[in-house]
């Protein structure tokens, strides 16, 4: 658990963040979500002391950071950022083992979490772990970067803006990659994006930020449905909120259990707006929905999506 308690931060006279407070659950994926110069970075990294607290208390597991030695506190955190800043004349497989070495691993040990976390993004260990940075795709070192913020298997994730420098189908992958992962992991997350879509595909909590404060605190459908003043409602986007809500709301929302289609089927994970889109792709109005097993447990109907 994270419990940011009544933090200030200030730039000369500029009050970047102004009194916030904020509780991220462990297990949490809380997104910060807010336009340039509104303090959501500034807040991210003053949770690792890479920026010091002016005021106010930030605790994690319910210790104190600033009774915590900086580099103790740093690696129990992950850090993940656009920039990725792998060392270039280093190879994947030392790139990855950064924390785990200075934390005196064995190099077997060094070695098996380094091919877990290979196979868990999908690089095979045999290809990548003896690969240079300048070697690898954008999206791949992306994948390294954050590969490398959960070597030592830390307590939580920070995520500052990490996949904004890459294409958007490669963002999308780096998405669903993270989503998967978060969902095998249990980790706690905060991560940093001024891209609503992206805070509503990821997000189980969104804090809207505003000049350093918290303009709302809530689920991606209470921030769509219930936004709690004009600047939220207009900085989620009153245009579109049709198909924003079918990306937050999953296929088991309204699945119709027992019924059966043709083709080949979706998780009721699914959001119903990537249901909409498979439906027209197939140019059907009705597909059916398995479960982790493989098991048909229902089907999703066209005329469900929009009521």
């Amino acid at each position: 658990m994270i419990e940011i308690d009544d933090v200030t931060k200030h730039y000369g006279d500029r009050r970047v963040v102004d009194r916030l407070s904020l509780t991220v659950p462990a297990g949490d994926f809380c997104v910060l979500l807010g336009s340039s110069g509104c303090g959501k970075s500034t807040t991210l990294k003053m949770i690792n002391r890479l920026i010091a607290a002016d005021g106010g208390q930030i605790r994690v597991a319910g210790e104190d950071i600033a009774t915590v030695p900086v580099e103790q506190l740093r690696r129990r955190i992950g850090y993940a950022i656009q920039s990725i800043g792998l060392f270039p004349h280093w190879t994947v497989e030392d790139n990855i083992a950064t924390v785990p070495r200075l934390l005196k691993w064995p190099r077997v040990r060094r070695v098996e979490r380094v091919t877990e976390l290979l196979e868990m993004f999908r690089l095979e260990p045999g290809t990548y772990l003896g690969k240079y940075p300048h070697q690898l795709s954008g999206g791949e070192q992306q994948r390294v970067g954050v590969a490398r913020a959960l070597a030592a298997d830390p307590e939580l994730l920070l995520m500052d803006e990490p996949f904004g420098a890459v294409d958007p189908l490669t963002r999308d992958d780096l998405q669903a990659e993270l989503l998967r992962i978060h969902r095998a992991m249990k980790k706690t997350i905060v991560f940093v994006t001024h891209d609503i879509e992206e805070a509503l595909r990821l997000a189980t909590h969104i804090a809207v930020m505003q000049e350093g404060r918290i303009a709302q605190l809530g689920s991606p459908i209470d921030i769509l449905e219930h936004p709690a003043s004009e600047f939220v409602s207009d900085f989620v986007g009153r245009q579109g909120i049709g198909l924003k809500l079918l990306s937050v709301r999953k296929i088991a929302d309204r699945m119709r259990a027992g019924e059966t289609a043709e083709g080949e089927p979706l998780s009721p994970e699914t959001s119903l707006r990537d249901a909409l889109s498979a439906m027209t792709a197939r140019r059907t109005d009705r597909l059916p929905v398995s479960d982790a097993m493989g098991r048909k447990v229902g089907a999703i109907v066209l005329a469900d999506l929009v009521r």
